[in-house]
């Protein structure tokens, strides 16, 4: 790689984390922690003339004929026309939902704050108590949009009020800092003062927040769900990395809903013969037996799992860069969305790569669907292919190592891992066999919802599944209850999730997809190699699906 667009690539990115400090921190970048983005209006707006000089500046590196070279330009060039389009269509001023907004960062940016030592404390001090100048900045953009008539819909709007109460509450994930502090040993009494003032400071800032936008913000938004098909399109192109034909995708997603249903009945014979699915879906859900007894429990248990498979399968069948040898599983405090999330390791490898699992309050964890879940989210699902993103010196950018994520190739990837780990023998009962299943048809069942809800388009007249009817969001938590085994809870959350972030939820499904083709595609070819083939999908990281197939296909 040539150093002109290698020098290039790495100045934007100390260019794009020196304007987004809670970025820095989420990507393991030091000396940030103690600061906040600019969440201003004013303050996006320089973002995007950021981003209008890069693209300029993009445009003078010279064309070389090296492949890793065109790959870079190409990659970078597409990034920022995304980051752009973003400002193109105001999306800015409407920058909130319940899963991936400021409203969150502004939370769990403290879940990845370096606090091993008494420098990391008082940078969670100062940015306590810098907490309430951001979330004020972030609502007066939120204000910004409402004037102007731009606003998310009324949904959304309660949920995340709804999450700041309980960040502002007794059960907020602030005062847990409070405890970690005291546990720390480090004994700082000027420190800790401080940081129970910005501690009170930030949930007075959370509670301020929850009150405008029930008060103010709630009164001038949409009933209405659903963006409409040129704003779902453009989404979709965004989180892919391809267009998206969304009618014969809503099509091809009920007959995968169809196909894993049948594969479900199956497994469920092998389970509990002669016992209906919703029996024995019921039975894997409330059995003590088949559950973690506590979080902490099910941490180790999951730890173990993904250690083992890391372990057993490096060199065989992945070669595993030596930086993510090791990666750690925590559980997320209550308050935020429901689920499982990968962070990946800090930019030194001093934070390990991370598995995040939020089950709220919740400590008996059934084990069937989160087996598959640690393997997707960590080895050798994300934690495998952001790993080797990341150790990639020689032919990827910094800017691609750190900034560049599609959840088509990533999320697809993931979701591919689990189909690796079910053949490889890792999903070792019926009752795993049955949450790998059930995961993929959540992700089939987020390819209809998720389409059918945006474009308003009927369920088909021929489904079993209220036919020819529209989707509400009752319809779509009772599908994912029926058919893909989530509780009820989750499966709230999952709709406030969809209708919030348009277009991304399809990614894993239509990412899987597309990689089993290509695997299709490359085993009639002589002298196929699976693990060339897998080394081939992760040598570039995570670009768009267009990108993916090109290069698989020249290799």
């Amino acid at each position: 790689m040539s150093t002109d667009i290698s020098t290039l690539a790495s100045t934007f990115v100390d260019e794009t984390v020196s304007a987004d400090p809670v970025l820095a921190t989420q990507l393991g970048v030091p000396g940030f922690d103690h600061l906040w983005p600019d969440y201003t209006t004013a303050g996006a707006e320089r973002i995007r003339d950021m981003l209008v000089s890069q693209a300029s500046r993009l445009g003078t590196v010279p064309a070389t004929g090296d492949p890793w070279d065109r790959l870079a330009v190409s990659v970078i060039d597409t990034a920022l026309d995304d980051g752009l389009e973003w400002f193109t269509h105001d999306d800015h001023l409407r920058d909130l939902n319940t899963i991936t907004s400021p409203l969150q960062d502004i939370r769990e940016v403290f879940d990845h704050m370096d606090l091993s030592d008494a420098q990391g404390w008082a940078n969670a001090a100062a940015r306590l108590h810098g907490l309430p100048a951001a979330m004020s900045a972030y609502l007066s953009r939120l204000e910004d949009g409402r004037r102007r008539g731009i606003t998310v819909a009324k949904r959304q709007i309660l949920e995340a009020a709804r999450q700041a109460r309980v960040h502002a509450g007794d059960s907020s994930a602030f005062r847990g800092l409070l405890r970690q502090y005291a546990e720390s040993g480090i004994g700082d009494e000027g420190l800790a003062g401080r940081l129970a003032e910005g501690v009170a400071s930030a949930q007075q800032a959370f509670a301020d927040a929850a009150a405008y936008l029930e008060d103010e913000y709630l009164p001038d938004a949409v009933e209405r769900d659903a963006v409409g098909r040129d704003r779902y399109l453009r989404d979709a192109r965004r989180f892919l990395g391809a267009d998206l034909d969304p009618e014969s995708t809503y099509e091809w997603g009920w007959d995968e809903v169809e196909r894993l249903r049948s594969r479900m009945q199956e497994a469920a014979e092998q389970i509990s013969p002669g016992a209906p699915l919703a029996g024995v879906l019921d039975l894997l859900q409330t059995d003590p037996s088949r559950s973690a007894p506590s979080q902490e429990a099910f941490r180790e248990l999951m730890l173990a799992r993904l250690e083992r498979a890391l372990a057993d399968l490096d060199g065989e069948h992945f070669d595993v860069p030596e930086p993510i040898r090791r990666l750690d599983v925590k559980m997320a405090p209550p308050g935020g969305h429901l689920g499982a999330y990968y962070v990946p390791p800090s930019e030194d490898y001093s934070r390990p790569g991370t598995v995040w699992w939020s089950f709220g309050e919740k400590q008996q964890i059934p084990l069937f669907d989160q087996i598959s879940t640690a393997y997707h989210e960590g080895f050798p699902g994300h934690h495998l292919q952001a790993g080797i993103q990341q150790a990639s010196a020689e032919n990827l950018t910094r800017y691609q190592k750190l900034l560049v994520w599609y959840p088509g190739t990533g999320e697809g990837w993931a979701l591919y891992a689990e189909d690796v780990m079910e053949e490889l023998g890792y999903l070792d009962t019926p009752d795993y066999l049955m949450g790998k299943l059930a995961s993929e048809m959540l992700r089939a069942c987020r390819v209809v919802i998720d389409i059918g809800s945006h474009l308003e388009l009927p369920i088909p007249d021929g489904q079993s599944f209220h036919p020819g009817e529209p989707w509400t969001f009752e319809a779509g938590v009772e599908m994912l209850v029926d058919y893909a085994a989530q509780d009820r809870d989750t499966s709230v959350s999952e709709m406030h999730r969809y209708l919030g972030w348009p277009g991304q939820a399809i990614a894993y499904k239509v990412g899987q997809q597309a990689i089993r083709d290509l695997r299709a595609e490359q085993s009639a070819r002589p002298g196929f190699d699976l693990k060339r083939f897998h080394a081939r999908v992760l040598e570039i990281g995570s670009t768009g699906l267009d990108v993916l197939r090109a290069h698989v296909r020249t290799g």
